[in-house]
C-alpha cells in the first residue's frame, strides 16, 4: 500500500476503536491493539513493516516532550531518590533477570541480556494511558520513571546489540563510562537547547512563529542527541522539563493556547497510532518465527512477561524498606506509603512503542554476515510482553487502584484556592496605581474592582470588564499581567505545583484573549501581548 492509503487507514482505526472504547468504557490501548491486529491481518497490510527509526525520530521526541511539559518538576524533586532508583536500577535488574530466564529457554547470553534491554523499560505513554486515575504524587513518580528509563534501557541496548551482532567485548569500566557519557552529554544537549529556544521566544511575537518554535523543538533536540551518540531521550526530557518552568515567563497567552490545543490533538494522534501500529506489526512478527514452533515461543513469551511484572513487584517490595532502614531522615518518613497503596505502582509497569522500536531495530544479521540465531523469538517475545502487560495490568489497574483506596489529591484543590485568592489580591493591591496610569473612569474602576473581590470571595469566574470601555480592557488587560506574575512566582517558591499553575494559567490566558478581542475593535489590531508573566504597560514586571 501506499504511505498516504495506510496514514488514512490508520487515523480511521484511531478514531474508530477511541470512539468505541470511550463509548463501551474499555481500554483504549488494548482496544487499538486489537483493531491493529484486525488490520494486520488483511493482505494489504501482511507485508506492512515499521521501521524503528520512524519511532524513534518521528513518534518518540514529541510524546515525550509533551510529557515532560505537563509533568511535575516540584514532585520530582521531591520524589528523585525513588525516580532514579526506579528508572536505573529496576531498569538493570529486569534486564539481567529477562537475560537468566531468555538464555535458560534457548537464548545465546548476548541475544538474551538484548531481550532483556528491549523490555526492561516502561512506556511514558502507555502508562500515562493507565495511571489517569492515580493521585497526582504517583501520576509524577510514574511519568517521570518512563520519561528517564527509555535512556538507561536504550544505553544499555546499544551495549548488548555490539555484543550480539559485532562480538564487541564488555568491560565494567567501558559500560560504565558509556552510561555516564549518555546521560551527562544528552543532559547537557537538552539544557543548551532550552536556552536556545527560552533566548527565541523572548523575541518572537508573532503567535504562527511561536508554534511552529514549538513543533521545532523535540526535533532539533533529539536529532543533535542521537547524531553525537548519546541519550536523545534525556535530552527531549531535560529540555522539556526546564521549558515547563521558562514557558509561563516567555510565552504569549494566544502562542500558549494555541501550542496546547496543538499537542493535545498531535499527541493523541501519536499516541494512538503507535497502539494500532503494534497491532499492525503482530501477525506478521507471529508469521516470522522459523527457529522455534510456536508453542515454545508463546512459553518464553509468557515466562518473560511473567517475570517483567514479578520483578517489578519484588523490587517495590524490597528495596523501599531496605531504605527505610538505612535513611531514617524526617523528612523522608513523610514520603513513605504503605504496602497497599504502593501497589498501583508496583502494577504500573506497562510496555509499548519503545520496546517494539527497538525490537525491531536488532539487526537480523551478524556482523560477519551470519544470520543471528533467534532474532524471530526475541521479537515476538517483545510484543507479547507489551500485550500481556497492556491487557493484563492495563486492564486491570482501576481494580487496583478501588482495591488500594487512593483517591484524588485534596493537596491539589486546596493549592488551586489559595493560588486563586492570592493572584486575584495581588492584582487588587495594583489596581488604583494602574486605573491612575490609564486615566481609567472612576466607574470603571470600581466596576473592576468589586468584581476582583467577589471573584476573590466566592471563587467564581473570570470576572467581566465592567463598562466594555477601551480603558477598563486596557486595565483589566493589564491586571491579568499582575496576576500571571503571582501566580508564576507561587510556582517558583514551591507553594504550589505546575499542574495548578497550568490549570490557572490558562484560565488567564483565555480571559486576556478575550479581551484582545475586544480591544481590536477599538484600534483594528490586537495590542502587543505583554510577554508571559509582564504586568506593567510600559514593560516592567511587578517589583522591579
Amino acid at each position: 500500500m501506499r504511505g498516504l492509503e495506510v496514514i488514512v487507514v490508520i487515523l480511521a482505526a484511531v478514531l474508530a476503536m477511541t470512539w468505541l472504547a470511550r463509548r463501551l468504557r474499555w481500554n483504549e490501548p488494548v482496544l487499538l491493539v486489537a483493531g491493529g491486529c484486525l488490520i494486520g491481518l488483511t493482505p494489504e497490510f501482511r507485508t506492512l513493516v515499521l521501521p524503528p527509526p520512524v519511532v524513534l525520530l518521528l513518534f518518540l521526541p514529541p510524546l515525550l516532550y509533551w510529557e515532560s511539559l505537563t509533568t511535575s518538576l516540584r514532585e520530582i524533586r521531591t520524589n528523585l531518590r525513588g525516580i532514579v532508583l526506579l528508572a536505573t536500577g529496576l531498569v538493570l535488574a529486569t534486564a539481567a533477570a529477562v537475560a537468566g530466564v531468555g538464555h535458560a529457554l534457548g537464548l545465546s547470553w548476548p541475544l538474551a541480556f538484548v531481550l532483556g534491554a528491549v523490555v526492561a523499560p516502561t512506556d511514558a505513554i502507555a502508562v500515562q494511558a493507565v495511571a489517569r486515575l492515580l493521585p497526582r504524587r504517583i501520576q509524577t513518580i510514574l511519568r517521570a520513571e518512563s520519561l528517564i528509563n527509555d535512556g538507561t534501557a536504550l544505553a544499555l541496548y546499544a551495549v548488548v546489540v555490539g555484543v550480539a551482532v559485532q562480538g564487541q567485548a564488555v568491560t565494567w569500566s567501558g559500560t560504565a563510562v558509556r552510561f555516564l557519557l549518555a546521560y551527562a552529554g544528552g543532559v547537557a544537549i537538552g539544557a543548551a537547547c532550552a536556552a536556545v529556544v527560552v533566548a527565541l521566544r523572548r523575541r518572537l511575537r508573532d503567535r504562527v512563529l511561536e508554534s511552529a518554535l514549538a513543533v521545532l523543538t523535540p526535533f532539533a533536540t533529539y536529532l543533535p542527541a542521537q547524531v553525537l551518540g548519546v541519550s536523545g531521550v534525556l535530552a527531549v526530557v531535560t529540555c522539556g522539563l526546564i521549558l515547563s518552568q521558562a514557558g509561563p515567563k516567555v510565552i504569549s497567552a494566544g502562542a500558549r493556547v494555541q501550542i496546547t490545543d496543538f499537542w493535545e490533538v498531535s499527541t493523541f494522534i501519536l499516541n494512538s497510532a503507535l497502539f494500532v501500529l503494534v497491532g499492525i506489526q503482530t501477525p506478521a512478527i507471529v508469521s516470522a518465527i522459523s527457529s522455534v514452533s510456536l508453542g515454545h515461543a508463546v512459553v518464553t513469551a509468557l515466562l518473560v512477561g511473567g517475570v517483567v511484572i514479578a520483578t517489578r513487584l519484588l523490587w517495590l517490595y524490597s528495596v523501599p524498606y531496605l531504605l527505610r532502614a538505612l535513611d531514617r531522615r524526617p523528612v523522608q518518613r513523610t514520603l513513605r506509603s504503605g504496602a497497599r497503596e504502593r501497589f498501583p505502582v508496583a502494577w504500573s509497569g506497562v510496555r509499548g512503542a519503545v520496546s517494539l522500536a527497538a525490537a525491531l531495530g536488532v539487526p537480523t544479521t551478524t556482523a560477519a554476515g551470519r544470520p543471528l540465531g533467534g532474532h524471530g523469538l526475541l521479537v515476538f517475545t517483545a510484543v507479547a510482553v507489551i500485550l500481556v502487560t497492556l491487557v493484563v495490568q492495563g486492564t486491570t489497574m482501576p481494580a487496583v487502584i478501588r482495591w488500594a483506596g487512593l483517591r484524588g489529591d485534596p493537596d491539589e484543590t486546596t493549592e488551586e484556592r489559595r493560588a486563586h485568592r492570592q493572584i486575584v489580591n495581588a492584582a487588587l493591591e495594583v489596581l488604583p496605581d494602574y486605573a491612575d496610569r490609564l486615566d481609567t473612569p472612576p466607574e470603571t474602576t470600581d466596576a473592576i474592582l468589586s468584581e476582583l473581590r467577589q471573584y476573590a470571595a466566592e471563587d467564581a469566574g473570570p470576572p467581566d470588564t465592567g463598562p466594555g470601555v477601551r480603558t477598563g480592557l486596557e486595565l483589566r488587560r493589564t491586571l491579568i499581567g499582575v496576576e500571571r506574575s503571582a501566580l508564576i512566582r507561587l510556582r517558583d517558591q514551591r507553594i504550589i505545583d505546575d499542574i495548578v499553575l497550568r490549570r490557572l494559567q490558562s484560565v488567564l490566558d483565555s480571559e486576556e484573549i478575550r479581551i484582545e478581542l475586544a480591544l481590536r475593535a477599538f484600534t483594528g489590531r490586537p495590542p502587543s501581548p505583554p510577554a508571559g508573566g509582564t504586568a506593567d504597560p510600559r514593560g516592567r514586571a511587578p517589583g522591579e
